[in-house]
């Protein structure tokens, strides 16, 4: 299934179940894809979080019910997964600028996000620049942590991994297992390990790994083989990865011969100079034909 079909499979899954408690577990199965993933490209390509899309979206329908429909705000709020009157009415009011009694009374203005579609446009050629790599399994030793996704994944808490990574040392024991054969040519990757099954996800901090000593507090991790969609980026981060990364998946994918595959994205940086406006990384993403 192509990543435009499967994105919209997931959207009309969200909708359908609008007044039910959402898995998004669950939500990303239906595009065929990890919670981690989904969820992190859901965000690249709408500048919003999942969990911001179902809120609004919830609000919407329960404030069109409160100004056309004889129905109480205690039943609103549990319809739309609210515990009490009191978190619904700060939500609805933060929402619609005004209370649920208001919008009940009727004659008040209310807000409307409304449902996405999915559709490919053609605006004009563009170029992006890549390479397709087939690579044998290989091994990484990295700093991994298990990140929560049952709910909203947390960009925060990747970027507080990171950061612990330079202050304690972590990426100089790394850099010393690099070596002129490494798979990211002297560079360090981030590495998202997702699991297709489960909500939470492993994230690591790695380098190419040929044998040796494992450190304290590393741990020696296999990459499978696969085919590697190679994009280089340049600029400042996060803002290029961000941009580039929405041309990934709202240009490349939707009219290429490949998609992703397997879940594994692969972030290489070949140093800490990441303000600079000429900075170069890629962004490596497992795939397969679809």
């Amino acid at each position: 299934m192509d990543w435009v079909n499967a994105l919209q499979n997931a959207i009309d899954y969200m909708e359908e179940n609008l007044t039910e408690p959402l898995d998004y577990v669950e939500v990303a199965k239906r595009a065929c894809s990890s919670s981690f993933h989904f969820q992190r490209v859901f965000g690249i390509l709408c500048g919003y979080t999942v969990g911001e899309y179902v809120r609004n979206r919830r609000l919407t329908l329960a404030g069109s019910e409160l100004a056309s429909a004889d129905c109480k705000v205690i039943d609103v709020a549990l319809r739309y997964g609210y515990d009490s009157p009191e978190s619904f009415s700060r939500a609805f009011t933060k929402f619609h600028g005004i209370t649920p009694s208001q919008a009940k009374a009727g004659n008040a203005g209310l807000r409307s996000f409304s449902r996405l579609s999915v559709k490919l446009i053609l605006e004009g050629g563009t170029i992006m620049d890549y390479r397709i790599e087939k690579k044998g399994s290989f091994e990484v030793i990295a700093k991994a942590e298990r990140i929560p996704g049952g709910g909203e994944i947390s960009q925060a808490e990747i970027r507080k991994l990171w950061q612990r990574t330079v202050t304690d040392g972590t990426i100089e024991k790394l850099c010393a297992y690099n070596t002129g054969d490494s798979v990211f040519g002297g560079s360090v990757a981030g590495i998202c390990l997702d699991n297709p099954y489960e909500g939470d996800f492993d994230y690591a901090i790695g380098v190419s790994y040929h044998g040796g000593d494992v450190a304290e507090g590393l741990a020696v991790v296999e990459i499978p083989a696969y085919t590697w969609l190679i994009f280089p980026c340049t600029g400042p981060m996060p803002e290029a990865f961000v941009t580039l990364y929405r041309r990934i998946y709202s240009e490349y994918f939707p009219t290429s011969e490949y998609q992703p595959a397997g879940g594994l994205c692969l972030e290489v940086y070949p140093s800490d100079k990441v303000d600079d406006k000429d900075y170069r990384c890629e962004i490596w993403i497992s795939a397969e034909k679809k």
